[in-house]
């Protein structure tokens, strides 16, 4: 079952397999309904506009990072406090900080960003949590983390600065839902087109997150309510050569199970 997110003149309105859900429900409500009761508030309208970032504006997006060892090994080598990133990715308690509020987020086909005064940016591509207020996993949805890694290499107490500003977070197209036990062998791809060619194409799987999903969504729960839910990004296992920056224009796609998100980068 997927759940999408629709421009309409009315607003923006919820779908699931391609047909509108009840007007007045929010992702909140959904999130807590079974399948049967998501498929009996399901109309015969088929779904119709643009697609929209899946989340509300009263949600946060949080992440989660150095949960792969390839994202340790690239922090290290661009970090000058490279043991911060060995520690913490051995350490009982995760990395988790906050990427963005809802009205932040991109959703598929808008524009992502690089701050002007960075050098070094990156797309980062994530298997992203949907949680609901109870702080259950209801399914998954395609994150970019986008980063400045030089900023967070010059000192990791410049991440909040790498990490969160206008267009650094996109999310999309809608939410798979699904268990935490089905997302274990999901394909992660990352190709980065420049002038209609490939400059950039990898992948990895999430058998490779060293952390089980429940654990960091228990972390995260731990000593913060999330009223409305949230959504949780993952890590990254892709990580470009050193070489490697994005530049405005640049097309990011990425594609995680049967999904793909794309966007073009802006950096005005």
């Amino acid at each position: 079952m997927y759940l999408t997110k629709h421009r309409t003149k009315d607003g923006p309105r919820w779908a699931l397999d391609g047909k509108f859900l009840n007007e007045s429900k929010t992702l909140q409500d959904l999130s807590h309904l079974s399948p049967e009761q998501l498929t009996e508030n399901t109309s015969d309208e088929p779904a119709s506009g643009s697609l929209l970032a899946p989340v509300e504006a009263n949600q946060e997006v949080w992440a989660a990072g150095v949960t792969y060892l390839s994202s340790r090994l690239a922090r290290e080598a661009e970090s000058e406090s490279a043991d911060v990133y060995q520690k913490v990715y051995v350490a009982d308690r995760p990395e988790l900080f906050f990427k963005a509020n809802g009205p932040r987020v991109a959703g598929p086909g808008d524009k992502i960003r690089i701050r002007q005064d960075s050098s070094w940016n990156v797309p980062e591509p994530e298997l992203t949590l949907a949680i609901n207020s109870a702080g259950q996993v209801y399914g998954y949805t395609i994150g970019n983390d986008v980063s400045s890694r030089s900023i967070e290499g010059a000192n990791p107490l410049y991440l909040p600065q790498a990490k969160v500003y206008n267009g650094s977070c996109a999310i999309g197209p809608g939410i798979c839902l699904c268990s935490v036990e089905s997302m274990s062998e999901l394909p992660i791809r990352l190709k980065v087109s420049r002038d209609g060619l490939t400059i950039f194409e990898s992948e990895t799987s999430t058998n490779q997150i060293k952390r089980s999903l429940d654990e960091l969504v228990e972390y995260l729960f731990r000593e913060l309510d999330f009223p409305y839910g949230c959504f949780l990004m993952t890590g990254t296992g892709i990580i470009p050569t050193d070489d490697f920056t994005l530049q405005a224009g640049d097309l990011v796609t990425i594609a995680i199970g049967d999904h793909v998100l794309e966007n073009l980068v802006d950096n005005k």
